[in-house]
């Protein structure tokens, strides 16, 4: 999509993530709502705990700023901000209960985002990226390439090229990476990671706007049951083989092998150990943060 005049227009005057950024209350609604749920990666707060620490953070902001900067209640502003005209939050009711609970919006989470982007980095990698767009380029080629015999050369090479790097460690010739690319490695990791997490909010966002679709379609049904449960079943399938949903299913089949998660831990642990990462001082909840993964994926 072009960032045209228009285009821009619209998103200053409807997109949840502008008002954020344009709104007096800026400071406070990013600053709060990081700490409580994009640090820590919460999914879901009730209404009772985020109304309580909003009011700790209200009465902290007061004792510095004075009483008339914030004057409403914390439960009047968690209202306003999940209100159609901010959309800051997503206000809801699980099934069974009457407790209302919080969740951020994925425009509020992209907003947050962009702010924490404005911050210094200590060190920008670039080695990594660079890598990682080969490593991606290559895997769409060869896993597009329909020619046995193309497909075989290209699996001979890196035969070729395994078995002389067997050699060199035969040999005793045992390259390190120094710590300069451990650090670029780590951190493009780090950032992944944390993308990965923000993204389950958006494919959350968008399969709960396709659940809504089929629901409208079902109260304004004028037709037979059957053909009514043909249309959902359709609709359900549809939500399954959409470019999202089996992509959200083939990282769901991969992360819930148990090898798979032992190895990530393995790893982790190791590479967490490495004096040039523990020098980054990385996030404490990186080394768990595949079970972060699991608990964002079973929500969505």
């Amino acid at each position: 999509m072009a960032l045209d005049h228009l285009t821009l227009t619209t998103y200053r005057d409807r997109h949840p993530a502008w008002r954020l950024l344009a709104s007096p209350h800026a400071p406070l609604v990013a600053s709060f709502l990081y700490r409580v749920f994009v640090a820590p990666n919460v999914r879901l707060t009730s209404e009772a705990d985020l109304a309580e620490m909003l009011e700790d953070e209200l009465f902290a902001l007061r004792e510095q700023l004075g009483v008339e900067v914030y004057p409403k209640t914390a439960t009047e502003y968690l209202n306003d901000w999940c209100a159609p005209d901010k959309g800051w939050l997503r206000k809801f009711y699980k099934p069974g209960t009457d407790e209302a609970q919080f969740d951020l919006t994925p425009a509020t989470e992209k907003a947050i985002a962009w702010l924490v982007s404005l911050t210094e980095r200590p060190f920008v990698g670039t080695e990594s990226r660079l890598l990682t767009m080969f490593a991606l380029l290559e895997q769409i080629s060869t896993g597009s390439e329909a020619d046995p015999a193309r497909r075989l050369e290209e699996l001979h090479r890196k035969r070729n090229e395994i078995d002389a790097e067997i050699g060199r460690v035969l040999s005793g010739d045992v390259p390190l990476m120094d710590d300069t690319a451990i650090k670029d490695r780590f951190l493009q990791f780090q950032q992944l990671a944390r993308e990965l997490l923000s993204d389950f909010r958006q494919v959350e966002h968008n399969f709960r706007q396709l659940d809504r679709s089929v629901r409208e379609k079902i109260a304004l049904w004028d037709g037979s049951k059957g053909a009514l449960l043909d249309e959902v079943m359709g609709e359900r399938d549809a939500i399954g083989d959409s470019d999202q949903g089996r992509s959200f299913r083939a990282f769901w089949d991969f992360l819930m092998s148990s090898r798979r998660q032992e190895e990530l831990s393995t790893r982790l642990d190791q590479i967490l150990d490495l004096p040039a990462v523990a020098a980054l001082k990385p996030e404490p909840r990186t080394r768990r943060v595949h079970h972060d993964w699991l608990e964002a994926g079973e929500h969505t």
